[in-house]
């Protein structure tokens, strides 16, 4: 579980709702069934009428990596790309094709297998660039159900602000009408600002992160396989490759090689330590 989104809403909607307590209101007072339909109905209407429907139905799939997401260990992957890469320098590239069942990651599968399969290495660049664009695209329209329902909910909730005042306007003579009229009025304005900038807008900057980050984990399988094809040094492989890990992880990884060295040399490493 992503406890930076589980934890956003929660501290986002529970301090809403703690200061609407604190000035002296309930949670009853925005509890309206009425402006919730205006609202979450003519959002997913006017999305449904931008976009195709499987676009709409897919955007609901992705929005559970918000919440439910499993992080790729991109050391890990740099280090299983370069075990490839030795055993290619070692028994030919052709000896990988017993590793592919072991292989999780569909892409890099798929990668290694035309690579193994004797495609050369800018066919093989050139077809999975292709692959990767198209699926980005997707992912874009996916995200852009986001962008849009952001962009709508609040003009939806304005409104069924001015359908609550239309009932104020008809029922002028009942107090009771009135009122419900302006509680629809406000609460639709505040459902759709809310469901805005709380949810959709949010999500959508999520998606496109969470995409960045698998774009970039494909980009490091594909420049990992190229090496591979190209005879690439492991080592010179291994350096280029952690280029795609963060500042953060260039540190530990540092800090993990000084150890290893100082166990090793032990007497280099008291050297190196002395003033």
């Amino acid at each position: 579980m992503d406890r930076s989104s589980s934890f956003g809403i929660l501290i986002a909607v529970g301090g809403i709702l703690a200061g609407l307590i604190i000035d002296g209101g309930n949670v009853g007072q925005i509890l309206q069934p009425t402006a919730a339909l205006i609202v979450f109905g003519g959002t997913l209407g006017a999305i449904m009428l931008q976009f195709p429907l499987e676009v709409v139905l897919g955007s609901f799939k992705e929005a559970k990596k918000i919440f439910f997401y499993k992080e790729n260990d991109t050391q890990a992957l740099i280090d299983q790309i370069v075990g490839f890469a030795q055993k290619a320098r070692k028994e030919g590239i052709v000896a990988l094709d017993k590793d592919l069942d072991s292989i999780q990651d569909p892409f890099l599968k798929k990668t290694l297998m035309l690579a193994v399969d004797g495609t050369q290495a800018n066919e093989l660049q050139q077809n999975l660039e292709v692959e990767m664009g198209n699926q980005t695209e997707q992912a874009q329209h996916v995200i852009a159900v986001f962008d849009s329902a952001g962009g709508f909910a609040p003009t939806i909730g304005i409104i069924g602000a001015i359908l609550g005042l239309i009932q104020v306007m008809q029922h002028l003579s009942n107090i009771n009408e009135v009122g419900r009229g302006i509680a629809v009025a406000f609460v639709a304005t505040i459902y759709g600002v809310a469901l805005a900038n709380l949810c959709l807008l949010p999500m959508a900057g999520k998606l496109r992160l969470r995409r960045r980050q698998e774009d970039l984990h494909r980009e490091l399988m594909l420049e990992g396989v190229i090496g591979i094809l190209e005879g690439m040094n492991p080592r010179m492989l291994q350096s280029k490759l952690s280029g795609y890990l963060g500042e953060a992880a260039h540190a530990k990884a540092g800090k993990t090689a000084a150890a290893e060295a100082a166990k090793g040399r032990p007497e280099a490493a008291r050297a190196e330590a002395r003033p």
